[in-house]
């Protein structure tokens, strides 16, 4: 150890943003062990000792730690009373002595495990200091490049780490093309013995969110509000907004001057449709607009079941219900109540 030792390790200290307290008594604990390992068994005990390193200088020194005892029983470990008080008057039974004992030879060991000390934490602190940035950023939007596709896997460069989206977050019918930039919405990051991990999605519906939020200073601000989002990623979306200010209208808000605001994300989901719905506190009105664009006649609800009848006009049955009976099922989704869809001459509806 030396003087350009300690200065390259305080480097690593301030570039790494490793501790340097712990770095150094780190050193000191893995020069324990090199010392133990292969000078401090004498007989069949073991040497006590604790290592000192000077933090100017890299100097260090290995200190035996021997027992005050009356009677001695380990000569390895144990001193007796009369021997300790030839190095000092002042020790008395269970006190510590401590005797210097660094081998001429220890300075190639020391170097060799304080070496790989550095090189783990530094490993440690960069895994650390990662992952650390990046759960500050879960449940957020972030932009990431794909850089290639493999078994079915998008692997995209997020700066710092590589995330996987896997087959179960892409959207449907999207293209993932090589050095095309993505937003993408961080569901999970786990801090694993790799390092950290980057669970994204373009399928969860808190990419729609994030992205109204981004979109529409009135979400961010907290004078419009999203209360419920139901998403068929790469196909529609249906969305409930509520304003907390009466002088502002939420669904204006979010669709933005000349629709704007609105079609910049859809242009960011690759023409997904989006259905932006006004929130109600009453059941019946709430179901009814987030059966939207249909319109609806009637909506009896039970409370008991959370189940919904709802009547619409002849024409606007197979609206309400939707391709495939998407727009329904979106519809049930967003306001978390069965729906059962009848037009008028199905229902019997005389009103």
């Amino acid at each position: 150890m030396n003087e350009e030792f300690i200065g390259a390790l305080r480097e690593i200290v301030k570039e790494k943003g490793i501790s340097e307290d712990m770095l150094f008594t780190t050193i000191e604990d893995a020069l324990v062990a090199a010392y133990k390992k292969n000078y401090a068994t004498v007989g069949n005990s073991v040497q006590n000792v604790r290592v000192s390193m000077n933090r100017e200088t890299g100097e260090i020194h290995v200190y035996s730690q021997k027992k005050v005892a009356e009677n001695v029983e380990d000569d390895v470990n144990e001193i007796s009373l009369e021997e300790a008080r030839e190095i000092s008057p002042r020790y008395e039974a269970g006190d510590v002595v401590e005797i210097e004992v660094t081998p001429r030879t220890f300075g190639r060991v020391a170097a060799q495990s304080a070496k790989q000390v550095v090189v783990q934490r530094i490993k440690e602190a960069e895994r650390n200091i990662i992952y650390n940035e990046f759960i500050e950023k879960e449940y957020d939007i972030i932009t990431g490049t794909v850089i290639r596709k493999d078994k079915g896997n998008v692997f995209v460069d997020l700066g710092r780490i590589e995330a996987v989206l896997g087959p179960g977050e892409q959207m449907h019918g999207e293209e993932y093309n090589f050095n095309e930039r993505l937003k993408l919405y961080i569901v999970e990051v786990k801090n694993t013995t790799k390092g950290a991990q980057v669970v994204v999605s373009r399928t969860h519906p808190g990419l729609v969110k994030r992205l109204f939020e981004l979109e529409v200073p009135e979400i961010f601000q907290g004078v419009v509000e999203i209360k419920s989002i139901a998403r068929e990623a790469g196909s529609r979306t249906k969305i409930a907004v509520h304003s907390n200010d009466e002088n502002v209208d939420p669904m204006g808000a979010c669709v933005g001057p000349k629709g704007v605001r609105v079609q910049n994300i859809v242009n960011e989901l690759k023409n997904e449709k989006i259905d932006i719905i006004k929130w109600s506190k009453l059941p019946e009105e709430n179901i009814a607009n987030a059966l939207s664009p249909a319109k609806v006649v009637d909506v009896t609800i039970d409370e008991n079941s959370k189940s919904a009848k709802v009547v619409v006009e002849d024409s606007q049955l197979s609206l309400a219900i939707g391709k495939e009976g998407q727009n329904v099922r979106l519809a049930a989704k967003l306001t978390g109540w069965k729906i059962d869809i009848k037009s008028k001459t199905q229902a019997g509806f005389t009103q």
